[in-house]
């Protein structure tokens, strides 16, 4: 049986009520000024109540950053789940501002602990060894207490924790990341070191998703002199950027190569109109975002429904998901078809790098 995880919510974590309903997320990202920018992040439907919560039920707990620890923290009912959990020994696993919880918790006194810079003094207070995070990419395990600066750093707080998490680039580039392969992100006339504008697609009641500024995402590889041959599976986000994506000649013959070769190809939500148009769906099953579904048929493929829309499907070396609460799925797939499990902490050194190439452009519909 697999490992069961609490995720600790709030309205404005970082993109206790009841089951279904929702919380909202807010984006923080760094635009050069002294502190991070705040915009509107994803809908975060829960699906527990945590008044009916029996916490010894649970392997472990994940604090999410943002804005909500602040008011969380002085919750008192919060608190004594985090205090069961850190008197148990059980892995807590916490982010950014999360580490605020830890402190009101009395959790971190005597442990070596990191966090967003801001919440250094408070730590200090609480009694934790303060370690500077070098880079926002940062994470501290120290017991049964892991603790990361930012969301940049997630494969690592992933690795550490040994479960898995998080948005259509971000999500499977720092999974695979998490998961001991080598990922690199590239986008057409940009090289390594730029950034994408990434956009937050969300279900908002309605007739189509809403459309918000996400983070940007820094790409590792520079998409000219790129040799296919080095990489063991491609991803193609969604978003917005596969309608021009799949008008650039050097985009379409990438994938033909990598679909030709038969390695793995994981696309996601409006991804898979770049499949349609390098021709190379014709007999295969799959599926896609709904509205994606004209390109699909027109493709030659057959439609698979995506009911519900975290569905995900794979046929031969082809996995295709609908929409990005299809990430488990769409992650665990990929990974089946690399032959690959999640390793564990002693092991993450040793793994075989196998390389995904994740291809992304301006405004794909990604967070993280």
């Amino acid at each position: 049986m697999g490992k069961s995880v609490l995720l600790l919510c709030g309205d404005y974590m970082e993109d206790h009520e009841k089951a279904g309903d929702i919380c909202r997320t807010a984006i923080h990202d760094s635009a050069g000024y002294q502190t991070y920018t705040e915009s509107r992040g994803h809908n975060f439907t829960l699906n527990a109540t945590f008044d009916e919560v029996d916490f010894c039920k649970y392997d472990g707990l994940v604090i999410p950053g943002g804005r909500a620890p602040e008011y969380l923290a002085m919750n008192e009912s919060v608190l004594d789940c985090v205090r069961k959990f850190s008197d148990s020994g059980r892995p807590i696993a916490s982010v950014c501002h999360g580490q605020l919880i830890l402190a009101a918790a009395n959790s971190v006194k005597g442990r070596k602990c990191t966090a967003y810079p801001a919440v250094k003094p408070v730590l200090i207070d609480a009694g934790a060894h303060w370690v500077e995070p070098e880079t926002m990419k940062a994470c501290v395990a120290d017991g049964n207490i892991i603790t990361g600066a930012t969301y940049e750093g997630h494969p690592e707080f992933i690795q550490l924790f040994d479960f898995m998490e998080d948005y259509e680039v971000t999500v499977p580039f720092q999974s695979l990341e998490a998961l001991g392969c080598h990922a690199d992100a590239v986008c057409p006339k940009k090289k390594g070191g730029d950034t994408c504008p990434t956009a937050v697609h969300d279900f908002e009641g309605d007739q189509t998703y809403s459309e918000k500024p996400g983070h940007s995402f820094t790409l590792t590889a520079t998409f000219e002199g790129l040799d296919a041959s080095n990489y063991d599976a491609l991803v193609i986000p969604g978003g917005r950027a596969p309608e021009y994506l799949a008008l650039d000649e050097t985009v379409i013959a990438l994938v033909k190569e990598f679909m030709h070769s038969k390695k793995p190809v994981a696309s996601i939500c409006h991804g898979q109109q770049i499949l349609a148009a390098a021709g190379v769906l014709k007999g295969r099953k799959c599926t896609a975002y709904p509205a994606v579904k004209l390109n699909v048929v027109l493709g030659g493929a057959t439609w698979l429904e995506p009911d519900p829309i975290d569905r995900c499907y794979t046929d031969e070396n082809l996995v295709t998901g609908a929409a990005w609460p299809g990430h488990p799925e769409f992650v665990s797939q990929l990974m089946a078809l690399l032959g690959s499990e999640v390793p564990c902490r002693c092991c993450v050194a040793g793994i075989r790098r196998l390389r995904a190439y994740a291809q992304l452009q301006c405004m794909s519909g990604w967070l993280a």
